[in-house]
Protein backbone atom coordinates (compact mmCIF):
# COMPACT_ATOMS: atom_id res chain seq x y z
CA UNK A 1 0.00 0.00 0.00
CA UNK A 2 2.85 2.39 0.85
CA UNK A 3 4.47 1.63 -2.52
CA UNK A 4 1.24 2.49 -4.31
CA UNK A 5 0.86 5.75 -2.35
CA UNK A 6 4.48 6.71 -2.99
CA UNK A 7 3.98 6.03 -6.72
CA UNK A 8 0.84 8.24 -6.80
CA UNK A 9 2.64 10.89 -4.77
CA UNK A 10 5.61 10.92 -7.16
CA UNK A 11 3.26 11.14 -10.18
CA UNK A 12 1.38 14.07 -8.65
CA UNK A 13 4.62 15.86 -7.76
CA UNK A 14 5.96 15.26 -11.27
CA UNK A 15 2.77 16.62 -12.79
CA UNK A 16 2.84 19.69 -10.54
CA UNK A 17 6.49 20.37 -11.38
CA UNK A 18 5.73 20.06 -15.09
CA UNK A 19 2.72 22.40 -14.76
CA UNK A 20 4.85 25.00 -12.94
CA UNK A 21 7.57 24.74 -15.60
CA UNK A 22 4.98 25.30 -18.35
CA UNK A 23 3.53 28.35 -16.56
CA UNK A 24 0.14 26.90 -15.66
CA UNK A 25 -0.32 29.00 -12.49
CA UNK A 26 0.14 32.19 -14.51
CA UNK A 27 -2.34 30.93 -17.09
CA UNK A 28 -4.87 30.14 -14.38
CA UNK A 29 -4.47 33.60 -12.84
CA UNK A 30 -4.83 35.23 -16.25
CA UNK A 31 -7.93 33.13 -16.94
CA UNK A 32 -9.53 34.25 -13.68
CA UNK A 33 -8.78 37.89 -14.47
CA UNK A 34 -10.22 37.64 -17.99
CA UNK A 35 -13.31 35.80 -16.73
CA UNK A 36 -14.01 38.56 -14.18
CA UNK A 37 -13.29 41.25 -16.77
CA UNK A 38 -15.60 39.46 -19.20
CA UNK A 39 -18.44 39.53 -16.67
CA UNK A 40 -17.95 43.25 -16.10
CA UNK A 41 -17.63 44.17 -19.78
CA UNK A 42 -20.39 41.90 -21.10
CA UNK A 43 -22.77 43.15 -18.41
CA UNK A 44 -21.92 46.74 -19.39
CA UNK A 45 -22.61 45.92 -23.04
CA UNK A 46 -25.90 44.35 -21.98
CA UNK A 47 -26.83 47.59 -20.19
CA UNK A 48 -26.52 49.46 -23.47
CA UNK A 49 -28.16 46.87 -25.72
CA UNK A 50 -31.10 45.85 -23.52
CA UNK A 51 -34.47 47.27 -24.56
CA UNK A 52 -36.01 46.82 -21.12
CA UNK A 53 -34.73 49.48 -18.71
CA UNK A 54 -35.23 47.21 -15.66
CA UNK A 55 -33.05 44.55 -17.26
CA UNK A 56 -30.48 47.26 -18.03
CA UNK A 57 -30.45 48.28 -14.37
CA UNK A 58 -29.95 44.67 -13.24
CA UNK A 59 -27.13 44.21 -15.74
CA UNK A 60 -25.59 47.42 -14.40
CA UNK A 61 -25.59 45.80 -10.96
CA UNK A 62 -23.83 42.76 -12.42
CA UNK A 63 -21.23 45.05 -14.00
CA UNK A 64 -20.67 46.79 -10.65
CA UNK A 65 -20.21 43.43 -8.92
CA UNK A 66 -17.80 42.25 -11.63
CA UNK A 67 -15.77 45.41 -11.19
CA UNK A 68 -15.70 44.89 -7.41
CA UNK A 69 -14.44 41.34 -7.94
CA UNK A 70 -11.68 42.70 -10.18
CA UNK A 71 -10.65 45.16 -7.47
CA UNK A 72 -10.44 42.38 -4.90
CA UNK A 73 -8.57 40.14 -7.34
CA UNK A 74 -6.01 42.92 -7.88
CA UNK A 75 -5.46 43.25 -4.09
CA UNK A 76 -7.38 46.50 -3.72
CA UNK A 77 -9.63 45.12 -0.99
CA UNK A 78 -10.91 48.46 0.24
CA UNK A 79 -11.89 49.59 -3.27
CA UNK A 80 -13.62 46.26 -3.86
CA UNK A 81 -15.59 46.56 -0.63
CA UNK A 82 -16.60 50.13 -1.49
CA UNK A 83 -17.59 49.01 -4.99
CA UNK A 84 -19.82 46.27 -3.54
CA UNK A 85 -21.38 48.42 -0.84
CA UNK A 86 -21.83 51.74 -2.62
CA UNK A 87 -22.37 50.80 -6.25
CA UNK A 88 -23.45 47.16 -6.14
CA UNK A 89 -25.68 47.79 -3.16
CA UNK A 90 -26.89 51.34 -2.69
CA UNK A 91 -26.75 52.84 -6.18
CA UNK A 92 -28.06 49.76 -7.98
CA UNK A 93 -30.92 49.30 -5.51
CA UNK A 94 -31.76 52.99 -5.77
CA UNK A 95 -31.89 52.77 -9.57
CA UNK A 96 -34.00 49.61 -9.56
CA UNK A 97 -36.42 51.03 -6.98
CA UNK A 98 -36.73 54.30 -8.89
CA UNK A 99 -37.49 52.39 -12.07
CA UNK A 100 -40.01 50.14 -10.34
CA UNK A 101 -41.81 53.12 -8.81
CA UNK A 102 -42.29 54.83 -12.16
CA UNK A 103 -45.43 53.61 -13.82
CA UNK A 104 -45.30 52.39 -17.38
CA UNK A 105 -47.87 50.34 -19.18
CA UNK A 106 -45.36 48.47 -21.31
CA UNK A 107 -41.89 47.86 -19.85
CA UNK A 108 -40.75 45.73 -22.80
CA UNK A 109 -39.74 48.77 -24.82
CA UNK A 110 -39.03 51.30 -22.09
CA UNK A 111 -35.74 52.55 -23.52
CA UNK A 112 -36.89 55.41 -25.77
CA UNK A 113 -33.70 56.30 -27.67
CA UNK A 114 -33.34 53.20 -29.80
CA UNK A 115 -33.25 54.71 -33.31
CA UNK A 116 -30.56 53.88 -35.86
CA UNK A 117 -29.10 57.39 -35.60
CA UNK A 118 -28.62 56.99 -31.84
CA UNK A 119 -27.05 53.56 -32.23
CA UNK A 120 -24.57 54.71 -34.89
CA UNK A 121 -23.69 57.79 -32.83
CA UNK A 122 -23.16 55.69 -29.73
CA UNK A 123 -21.00 53.22 -31.69
CA UNK A 124 -18.82 56.05 -33.03
CA UNK A 125 -18.37 57.58 -29.58
CA UNK A 126 -17.66 54.18 -27.99
CA UNK A 127 -15.16 53.30 -30.75
CA UNK A 128 -13.36 56.60 -30.31
CA UNK A 129 -13.21 56.08 -26.56
CA UNK A 130 -11.90 52.51 -26.93
CA UNK A 131 -9.29 53.65 -29.45
CA UNK A 132 -8.13 56.47 -27.16
CA UNK A 133 -7.95 54.20 -24.11
CA UNK A 134 -6.16 51.48 -26.09
CA UNK A 135 -3.55 53.93 -27.35
CA UNK A 136 -3.10 55.34 -23.85
CA UNK A 137 -2.59 51.84 -22.45
CA UNK A 138 -0.13 50.85 -25.17
CA UNK A 139 1.90 54.06 -25.04
CA UNK A 140 2.00 54.45 -21.25
CA UNK A 141 5.16 53.33 -19.46
CA UNK A 142 3.84 51.10 -16.71
CA UNK A 143 6.01 50.85 -13.63
CA UNK A 144 5.67 48.90 -10.45
CA UNK A 145 4.44 51.36 -7.85
CA UNK A 146 6.10 51.16 -4.45
CA UNK A 147 3.87 49.79 -1.75
CA UNK A 148 2.59 52.50 0.55
CA UNK A 149 0.93 52.10 3.95
CA UNK A 150 -2.40 53.16 2.43
CA UNK A 151 -2.59 50.25 -0.01
CA UNK A 152 -4.55 47.94 2.29
CA UNK A 153 -7.80 48.44 4.14
CA UNK A 154 -5.95 48.55 7.47
CA UNK A 155 -3.50 51.12 6.10
CA UNK A 156 -6.35 53.29 4.76
CA UNK A 157 -8.19 53.07 8.07
CA UNK A 158 -5.02 54.04 9.91
CA UNK A 159 -4.49 57.05 7.65
CA UNK A 160 -8.14 58.16 7.87
CA UNK A 161 -8.24 57.96 11.64
CA UNK A 162 -4.81 59.48 12.37
CA UNK A 163 -3.32 61.75 9.72
CA UNK A 164 -6.56 62.68 7.91
CA UNK A 165 -8.99 62.62 10.86
CA UNK A 166 -10.00 66.29 10.48
CA UNK A 167 -11.07 66.06 6.80
CA UNK A 168 -12.79 62.74 7.58
CA UNK A 169 -14.85 64.34 10.37
CA UNK A 170 -15.60 67.45 8.27
CA UNK A 171 -16.92 65.22 5.49
CA UNK A 172 -19.09 63.33 8.01
CA UNK A 173 -20.54 66.59 9.37
CA UNK A 174 -21.15 67.85 5.82
CA UNK A 175 -23.02 64.65 4.94
CA UNK A 176 -25.07 64.92 8.14
CA UNK A 177 -26.04 68.52 7.30
CA UNK A 178 -26.99 67.47 3.76
CA UNK A 179 -29.15 64.64 5.12
CA UNK A 180 -30.92 66.97 7.56
CA UNK A 181 -31.51 69.46 4.73
CA UNK A 182 -32.92 66.74 2.49
CA UNK A 183 -35.31 65.63 5.26
CA UNK A 184 -36.49 69.21 5.81
CA UNK A 185 -37.00 69.73 2.07
CA UNK A 186 -38.84 66.43 1.70
CA UNK A 187 -41.07 67.06 4.70
CA UNK A 188 -41.76 70.65 3.74
CA UNK A 189 -40.80 73.83 5.55
CA UNK A 190 -44.38 74.54 6.59
CA UNK A 191 -44.75 71.29 8.53
CA UNK A 192 -41.45 71.63 10.41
Amino acid sequence: MNDLLSLVHSLVNGGMDMAVEMGAPDLILAGIFYALAGVAVLSAVGVVLCRNVVHSALLLTASFIGTGCLYIYLDADFMGAVQFLVYGGAVAILIVMALMLTRRDDMDHSNPSRGLFHQVGAAVVAGGFLLTMGLAALLSPFREAPASPGDSAAGLADLMLTKYVLPFEVAAILLLIAMIGAIILAKGADEA
